[in-house]
Order: C-alpha cells, then sequence, then structure tokens
C-alpha cells in the first residue's frame, strides 16, 4: 500500500485516537454506578470497583508488548483495526452483562485490545523524525484530552437515562473506528523495517527490561513508572472519592472529566510546543512532576467543588510531562523497533493501571467510613502525590547524571 504523506497519516492517527478515547470516555461516568448496582455497601463498590480495573489494567500489562511486537511484524494497520474490532464487542457485551463476574471477564477482554495507543504512537514515530516527536506525540496526547472532554460528559448525560446505554454507544463508535480504519487507513511500516516476533520476548517484563536496558533511558523507567502508578490512581478513584465527598453522579463526573480533558488538549495540543521550543524534554519532566504532585494533594483537601477545577486549571505543566517522557525514551530507540518500545512504554502504563485501583480501591475501603467533610477520604489522591515527589527526586538525580545532556538546575 503507497504510504500517505506523513501530514495525512498524522491526522487518520490523530482521528482514530480520538474516536477510540471517547468511546473510552463515554463509559467512565457509569462504571462504579454499574458496579455499585451489584452490591450494597460503599465498601463493597470500592472493592469490587477496584476488581474490574484491575482486570483491565492487568490485560493491558499483558497485551501491550505482545500488540506493539506484531505491529513490528504485519504493520500498524492490522493489528490496530483489529483491535478496534474486538474492543467493541467487549464494550457492548457489557452493557448487556448480568453479573460482576461477566463485567470483569470483559472488562479483561477489553483491556487487552485498548492496548493500541501504543501501536498509533509507533505510527507516529514511523513517519515523523526524532526532533519533531515530542509535539507528535503531544498531538495524540491532546486527542486522549479531547476523548475526555466529549467522552464523560456524554457518558454522564446517557446514565442519566440509563447505565447501560453508554456501554452500547461506545461500543458503537469502536466499531466506526473500525470501519473508518478500514476504508482509509495507512500502512505506516514499511516491509523491509519489519522484524520477526521472539515470543520470548513478547513477555511484559521482558518488554519492561528491554525498555531498561536502551542507553540513557534505564533510570528513566523507574520515573516513568512512579508517574504512571500516581497518574492512573487518578481515574481509578475520581468517580467515587469525588462521590463520597460531594455526592456527585454520573454527570457531576462527566463534567469534572471534561474540565480535565480541556486542559490536557490546551496543554499537549497546543502549550507544549511552546514549552519544546524554549526547554527540554528533562526540563519540562521535572517541572510536570511537581505540578502534578501539587495538583493531586489539592484533590485529596478540596472541601468544595470549585477548588477541584481550580487545582485542574492550575496543573498545565503536569498535563506536558507524559509526552516530554515518551520523547526522551523514542530518542533512544532505533527507528526499526518503535512498535516494541512503545509497546514496552505501554506495558509501564499497564502495570499501573493494574496496581492503581488495587492501591485505591484499598485505601478507598479504608476511608470509607469517614463523613463527607473528613480530609482524609482524599488519600487516595494523597498517595499519588507523595508517588510524584518520589519520581521527580529521581528524575532529578537521572539528569544531572546523564552525560552530554544538561541539568534540571541548568535547563531551568
Amino acid at each position: 500500500m503507497t504510504l500517505l504523506r506523513p501530514t495525512g497519516t498524522i491526522f487518520f492517527i490523530m482521528m482514530a485516537v480520538l474516536i477510540d478515547m471517547i468511546a473510552v470516555g463515554v463509559i467512565m461516568p457509569v462504571l462504579p454506578a454499574l458496579v455499585g448496582s451489584f452490591v450494597g455497601s460503599k465498601a463493597d463498590t470500592a472493592f469490587w470497583y477496584g476488581v474490574v480495573a484491575c482486570s483491565f489494567g492487568a490485560a493491558n500489562f499483558i497485551g501491550a508488548p505482545i500488540l506493539g511486537a506484531l505491529s513490528d511484524r504485519f504493520g500498524r494497520r492490522p493489528v490496530l483495526l483489529t483491535s478496534f474490532a474486538v474492543m467493541a464487542g467487549c464494550l457492548v457485551l457489557t452493557g448487556l452483562a448480568r453479573s460482576l463476574a461477566a463485567i470483569v471477564a470483559l472488562r479483561f477482554l477489553s483491556g487487552f485490545s485498548q492496548s493500541n495507543v501504543a501501536i498509533a504512537q509507533a505510527a507516529v514515530a514511523d513517519v515523523t523524525e526524532p526532533g519533531q516527536r515530542g509535539q507528535r506525540f503531544g498531538l495524540i496526547g491532546s486527542m486522549v484530552g479531547l476523548g475526555y472532554i466529549l467522552g464523560p460528559v456524554l457518558g454522564g448525560l446517557l446514565g442519566g437515562i440509563d447505565l447501560q446505554l453508554p456501554f452500547f454507544v461506545a461500543g458503537g463508535l469502536a466499531a466506526v473506528n473500525s470501519v473508518f480504519g478500514m476504508v482509509v487507513m495507512p500502512e505506516t511500516l514499511s516491509a523491509e523495517k519489519r522484524m520477526p516476533v521472539l515470543w520470548r520476548r513478547l513477555t511484559p517484563f521482558a518488554s519492561i527490561h528491554h525498555l531498561a536496558s536502551l542507553g540513557g533511558v534505564g533510570p528513566l523507567a523507574a520515573v516513568i513508572s512512579l508517574a504512571y502508578l500516581a497518574q492512573f490512581i487518578l481515574p481509578a478513584t475520581w468517580a467515587l472519592v469525588m462521590k463520597f465527598k460531594f455526592g456527585w453522579g454520573p454527570r457531576e463526573t462527566g463534567w469534572s472529566l471534561f474540565a480535565y480533558g480541556l486542559m490536557l488538549v490546551v496543554a499537549q495540543g497546543g502549550l507544549i510546543r511552546l514549552v519544546l521550543a524554549r526547554r527540554s524534554p528533562q526540563w519540562l519532566t521535572m517541572v510536570g512532576l511537581l505540578s502534578a504532585a501539587l495538583a493531586f494533594t489539592a484533590y485529596g483537601l478540596a472541601w468544595a467543588p470549585w477548588m477541584v477545577y481550580l487545582a485542574i486549571v492550575g496543573n498545565v505543566f503536569g498535563f506536558m510531562c507524559g509526552p516530554a517522557m515518551t520523547t526522551l525514551v523514542s530518542q533512544a530507540a532505533g527507528n526499526e523497533s518503535q512498535g516494541r518500545v512503545m509497546g514496552s512504554l505501554a506495558s509501564l502504563n499497564s502495570v499501573a493501571a493494574a496496581l492503581a485501583p488495587a492501591i485505591g480501591s484499598a485505601l478507598l475501603v479504608a476511608v470509607s467510613g469517614f463523613p463527607a467533610d473528613d480530609w482524609r477520604l482524599g488519600a487516595p489522591f494523597y498517595a499519588g502525590g507523595i508517588l510524584l515527589l518520589v519520581a521527580a527526586a529521581v528524575a532529578a538525580v537521572t539528569f544531572r547524571r546523564q552525560a552530554g545532556r544538561p541539568s534540571v538546575a541548568a535547563a531551568g
């Protein structure tokens, strides 16, 4: 297949990620309520929602390196389109599920299929010069944010009608993505750059080891792991913490995630270009981690909804550190292994997606009996803030030790 120009390829990938994330975002406000409809107490809701979220993250952990390596062997297009089709079926079946066991199993299958952002990142790297990848990864992040803008609001409105309806709409969107891709998606990986699949390397731990072995990236892998773990505590606990603190339902949760996604789009879709034109990815990583740590603490301490929104708006640099870290990893990888490397990075992401709900739900169960005005209800967010501070400390030491790169102090 003849490749499209890079600009056309990037446009399609952006649209595919956008539709994908809208489908994900639609179910975010209602999934806790759907789980809660099968149980009675707040503590049981927190526990089982954690189990559902852990199953999704564990499947992400397993699937990310496999999908990334398969895309290196067979091309980005067939793997990405297959994942969209599987995702569509799982979402529709989740809406039809009548037991918690079925929901857990279907979210596991969904987690495997939704490891596809790594393939989109690899496709972007295929058609982008190394020096421009930070901005392009920022565009992917902005599509994720736009999905969070549109998806949760739509999910909140639909969930007010029926808890199952958002899952059917999300499944339909994923199906549209698959058909859309079959019609217009180009293949970005030429035949001469494809690599054989070495199955012994496709375990998630082997994939993470490969990432850590890249020159100059090994210590950064620890920073990324801590940051991902903190960041995934947020979506794993956001709806329930806000319900316990302020009595929010799907509608209010959807609007708060709208604000969160809007800031993600503003930061990663536009402002990151201005920042990276003047500062290094190392500097942005440091400042972003510190900004996010402060925001997490503010989320936990907030005693009124307006304070939550203020903390979201104030965390502009925190929304940029993800693309900055991805840029550092991509630049250390060879052009022929972008799929595997992005799959490795997604493995770190999915480890966090598996562990964060367990940590967050355990903390929520512990504090669920406290009154709405008790500061301890923000415990999951405080834990995330601590992880981000540790990540910032490790990053500061790492960047100062890297030969040939400016220290954080020099960059600032």
